[in-house]
């Protein structure tokens, strides 16, 4: 991994295209809780925003969605989040919604000791290590938890297992990490991002992606 200001080599070795989404809204999202590999719930907005990402696909984006399925490219994580997403989405899309691949690497990244907890609680309870994770968040690691460098190595290796076009499922944590590895910016700016529930990103060859709808 590239230092701060600097961005990753991988996407000159990736000439696929990824089509991602994030999991819909949550409880923990609405309350501004750390929720990382705990297994939440979509809400009703968060069920909502899922059929209206496959809504907006398949009417722009048809005849790729249709060579995806064709080609058995739908990838998620295997959190209840994520997979509510993608099966409502799939349904809105015309596509039988359970046909789909889980893969444990598309986890989001673990909050450890930190999940369930406010940001405002966590530096209530643990301020060194709220003040740590502020000055680098990129390579802040909570106790018993993983930083967005750990969660990037991971991405990385799942890409390197991949051979084709894909369609993933998955979450703001592993956006980032794509964003990193296939896009075009350092690892302050990854770290940062808005990751928006109800759109997609699209991650094409050459460092280039753009949001969808």
């Amino acid at each position: 991994m590239g230092r701060a200001g600097e961005t990753s080599e991988l996407a000159l070795r990736y000439p696929y295209r990824i089509l991602f989404i994030r999991h819909g809204e949550t409880d923990y999202n609405a309350e501004g809780r750390l929720q990382g590999q705990r297994d939440i719930p979509l809400n009703g907005k968060g069920r909502e925003q899922a059929s209206s990402v496959g809504r907006t696909l398949a009417k722009l984006l048809r005849s790729e969605l249709d060579r995806l399925e064709a080609a058995g490219a739908f990838r998620a994580s295997p959190l209840l989040r994520v997979r509510e997403t993608l099966e409502r989405a799939r349904a809105a899309m015309g596509f039988e919604p359970t046909l789909y691949g889980l893969d444990d690497g598309l986890k989001e990244l673990t909050f450890g000791d930190w999940e369930g907890f406010t940001w405002a609680e966590i530096e209530a309870r643990d301020p060194s290590g709220a003040a740590a994770r502020e000055r680098d968040k990129w390579r802040f690691t909570p106790p018993h938890g993983e930083s967005y460098a750990d969660l990037a190595e991971r991405i990385s290796f799942w890409l390197s297992q991949q051979g084709s076009d894909l369609f993933v499922a998955s979450h703001g944590g592993v956006a980032r990490a794509l964003m990193y590895l296939l896009g075009d910016i350092d690892e302050n700016t990854a770290a940062n991002a808005n990751i928006f529930q109800g759109r997609a990103l699209l991650f094409e060859p050459g460092r280039k992606f753009r949001w969808v709808g």
